[in-house]
């Protein structure tokens, strides 16, 4: 699991701007992640993204402002939404980042939540933000009154003091780790994800055959990631039950407080899943959100099939079937790898064919193809469709290699590796897909130099 880290703070002290500079240490560093304006109170819901820093993953979560209880303010529920939200990080979090306004100094607000950090028992950092040379460091002095041992001084627009601020983050945080307890180590462990109300609990309780998780038709009653054992002729599988992950406009207009962390709870048990169910609602079709969804779990590199739940309020079964799956085929062409089942969760019809199913992915995603094998299948795909010259010069593909498993992996050297384009990728991937199989995950193919 990768430790997170949370930015909290008061309104307009620096949190998105420092957010958007770790974010921006991954590949893309142009992209801005959060909105940063100069208006307090803009950043009302959370953000979050994965970064890393000496060679440690971790993911970083920017929160909305935190405002004392007796600061009065024109939009007071607002306000407790956006600081209850703080909460709910902090909770979350392995490391905080308490971030302060060197400019405009000590506040009530800046005290208060220090009071709730030191009680929560967390590892905390504080740093003073908009601090970009060493003359305003002296600004830190007034801050010690807060009761901590160090004042880190930043500038996050400008940079000032960030690789100072940031091994300090990589040494405070814990290794990356996988949670797996020895009772549950060799069992099979599955994500059930999907939008509120799909009918995930209900799926999971049929399965068990007793109501271990509350069901509602309330969307939203499953706040927290829930684990189960169902057996099946004998085998163990360990279920975990996630939050539904909603459209973030919605989840504040409807103010479903806790769901706004749901989606941070609903990825890590995604990292920590072998197979991935994404339930999809079959009375709604596929909407947007869906897509989001399996794109996480995709980016994960999980095995995942596809479940069409409410199957028994499907009035034409037949014509229905066939529009959704190529509704289904044209919305999730990233995901074609991953078969599709229809079910009904509420009276129990063909939910047991997911067991097969799990099992068969799992074997898919630990696959081996020996390397003669592969240089052969990559010798005759190559000759049935040669590749275009780059730059004058012809393409050459020396050998391909299984580098490894979860998902499948594989290592492709050319001697332009610039020439081989997306649409290159594809045709192989598609290939080695029918050759191989590699039902229900995806597989990674690099390309590199001789």
């Amino acid at each position: 699991m990768k430790p997170i880290i949370v930015i909290v703070g008061r309104a307009n002290v620096g949190k998105s701007t420092l957010f958007n500079r770790m974010v921006r240490m991954g590949a893309d560093r142009t992209k801005s992640t959060a909105i940063t304006e100069s208006i307090p109170g803009v950043t009302r819901d959370r953000n979050y993204a994965e970064s890393e820093w000496d060679e440690k993953k971790f993911i970083v979560i920017d929160t909305g402002g935190f405002y004392a209880e007796e600061i009065p303010h024109e939009d007071k529920e607002i306000l407790r939404q956006v600081r209850e939200q703080a909460m709910f990080a902090i909770e979350e979090a392995d490391l905080i980042i308490h971030l302060l306004d060197a400019k405009e100094g000590l506040n009530p607000s800046d005290m208060e939540l220090a009071n709730i950090l030191r009680a929560s028992g967390k590892k905390i950092l504080w740093v003073a933000n908009k601090i970009d040379t060493p003359a305003k460091e002296d600004r830190l002095l007034e801050f010690y009154s807060i009761g901590a041992e160090e004042i880190m001084p930043v500038s996050a627009v400008t940079g000032y003091g960030f690789d100072d601020l940031m091994d300090k983050v990589a040494a405070a945080i814990p290794e990356e780790t996988e949670i797996r307890p020895s009772e549950e180590e060799e069992m099979p462990r599955v994500a059930v994800v999907g939008r509120p109300n799909v009918g995930k609990s209900t799926l999971i309780n049929s399965l068990l055959g007793k109501k271990r998780l509350i069901v509602s038709p309330v969307p939203g009653t499953t706040r927290d990631s829930i684990d189960s054992v169902c057996s099946y002729y004998g085998k163990k599988y360990l279920f975990i039950d996630t939050a539904g992950i909603r459209r973030r406009g919605k989840i504040y207009s409807q103010k479903f407080d806790i769901e706004r962390f749901s989606v941070v709870r609903a990825m890590r048990s995604i990292e920590k899943a072998d197979v991935v169910i994404i339930i999809l609602d079959a009375s709604e079709g596929i909407v947007e959100q869906d897509k989001k969804i399996a794109g996480v779990v995709a980016e994960y590199g999980k095995g995942a099939l596809f479940l069409l739940n409410k199957w028994d309020i499907i009035k034409e079964p037949e014509a229905e079937y066939k529009r959704i799956t190529q509704e289904l085929k044209n919305k999730m062409w990233f995901m074609d790898y991953a078969p599709c089942i229809t079910t009904s969760g509420l009276e129990k019809k063909r939910i047991t064919k997911i067991f097969p199913l799990i099992d068969e992915i799992i074997a898919e995603r630990e696959k081996r193809i020996p390397t003669a094998d592969l240089n052969k299948f990559l010798s005759k795909i190559i000759s049935a469709k040669p590749f275009p010259t780059y730059k004058g010069k012809e393409l050459k593909f020396f050998y391909i290699t299984q580098v490894g498993i979860k998902p499948p992996a594989f290592t492709l050297f050319v001697n332009y590796p610039s020439g081989v384009k997306d649409h290159h990728i594809r045709y192989i991937e598609k290939a080695l897909r029918e050759k191989y199989s590699f039902k229900g995950t995806p597989i990674r193919i690099h390309v590199k130099s001789r």
